[in-house]
């Protein structure tokens, strides 16, 4: 029996109806760019499993230091201890995180690092005996699925049946350097008539809206408006952070910093799960106190994990090495090429990159996971390239050590999929 036969006798699988596509494609080793199936086909990973391995599956140097802090120290509850790889990584974090940013919150995930934001920012005001319960949030962004994650998120695709149970939140359009002013005077009415805590957002690309590349110069405009007005601000950074964008962080294009920064994914290289929640030291002497309920909290078992702390110690080394840098310089302006060609294509609505991510939006009305949808992500996949389009919008994001000769096969890929569409 294959492991694909096996599969479906026990497993649910995230995102996906079992009973219009049962099947789920084995995949027995991945190395590089490459990921290898049960039958010994190869696919290009074009968008890093979803974001995390962006130094390249199985990478060496981080695989080599994970197995000597597995020699050392595996496991231990980080709320009364600490350890080497914990210490280490905040030292390095805050040595590459926007220069207000000086304490680190160890997560599980992208979705839980936005849950300690959120609860943060509620518990700040708590703390300062001022009750705030909304959250301004922009339409369509997308930052997790547990509750708090949920609540903040914007496309009812994925939070439909939970709707009823969520957060109090106000929406804004992104900035497209023509709303600023009414966004301003939305922001002002919302501010006048709710007890704001926080907003939250994913700076510059709404990821899971279809890699939405937006205004920096609005998106400033509207963090010092809100600063002025004593609101936290969260930057969901999870998809963006770790060198995506062209920068270590999205927020470094943005004059005004974040007070709290969620961060994942690409944090560990995508060996093991981790996730932080940096924050200001104004937000952590908030809950210092006297009072043990003025505490945050808030708490994973695995938080701080060794194993975990020491791959994303590599992956920042490596993030910060001149061949990466160079890597990403040169995917970057790979990118720019093929937009200038695809974006001549009739079928092709607009093009946009922003640092090794690319995207396109075909000139077709699409299901999120409609028919032609799966009909393109088959494409992709009987032409050994995984691609995972998101509606009308197909998107790139390779892993920094795709080589030229890849990034060509992707490309051509994408442009002979149109003739599908």
């Amino acid at each position: 029996m294959t492991l694909q036969e096996r599969d479906k006798k026990h497993l649910w699988h995230p995102l996906k109806q079992h009973q219009l596509n049962p099947d789920s494609l084995a995949i027995v080793k991945a190395k590089g760019c490459i990921l290898t199936d049960e039958k010994g086909n190869e696919y290009i990973d074009a968008i890093s499993s979803w974001y995390t391995c962006m130094f390249g599956h199985c990478n060496n140097f981080i695989t080599r230091k994970v197995y000597q802090q597995m020699q050392t120290l595996d496991q231990v509850m980080f709320s009364d201890f600490t350890h080497e790889p914990a210490v280490k990584l905040s030292e390095e974090l805050i040595k590459i995180l926007p220069k207000n940013q000086n304490r680190i919150f160890f997560n599980d995930n992208g979705s839980t690092a936005v849950e300690a934001g959120i609860k943060m920012a509620l518990q700040y005001y708590f703390n300062l005996n001022e009750k705030r319960n909304t959250f301004i949030a922009f339409e369509n962004g997308f930052h997790g699925d547990t509750f708090g994650a949920m609540s903040v998120s914007g496309l009812s695709v994925y939070n439909g049946p939970f709707e009823d149970f969520l957060m109090e939140v106000k929406r804004i359009p992104v900035p497209d350097r023509k709303n600023h002013p009414e966004i301003i005077a939305t922001l002002k009415e919302y501010v006048k008539n709710n007890k704001i805590a926080g907003f939250i957002y994913e700076p510059i690309i709404q990821g899971a809206a279809g890699m939405k590349i937006y205004d920096a110069i609005g998106l400033n405009e509207i963090l010092k408006f809100l600063k002025s007005e004593n609101i936290l601000t969260i930057a969901d950074e999870v998809m963006t952070g770790f060198g995506k964008t062209g920068s270590h962080f999205a927020s470094d294009f943005i004059d005004t910093k974040p007070d709290i920064i969620c961060l994942s994914k690409a944090l560990t290289g995508g060996l093991v799960p981790l996730a932080i929640t940096s924050c200001t030291e104004k937000i952590y002497n908030a809950f210092l106190s006297n009072e043990m309920a003025k505490g945050f909290f808030h708490c994973h078992t695995y938080s701080g994990n060794p194993i975990a702390c020491s791959a994303a110690n590599a992956a920042i080394t490596l993030l910060q090495t001149t061949k990466i840098q160079q890597n990403i310089v040169r995917i970057s302006a790979s990118h720019t090429i093929f937009k200038e060609r695809i974006q001549q294509h009739p079928k092709v609505k607009t093009a946009r990159s922003k640092g090794v991510i690319f995207a396109l939006d075909l000139n077709t009305k699409m299901e999120r996971y409609g028919d032609l949808r799966e009909k393109l992500l088959h494409f992709f996949m009987e032409r050994g390239v995984f691609l995972r389009p998101l509606g009308n919008t197909i998107y790139i994001q390779p892993p920094y050590v795709i080589t030229d000769e890849e990034l060509q096969k992707v490309y051509h890929t994408i442009e002979a999929s149109l003739e599908i569409v």
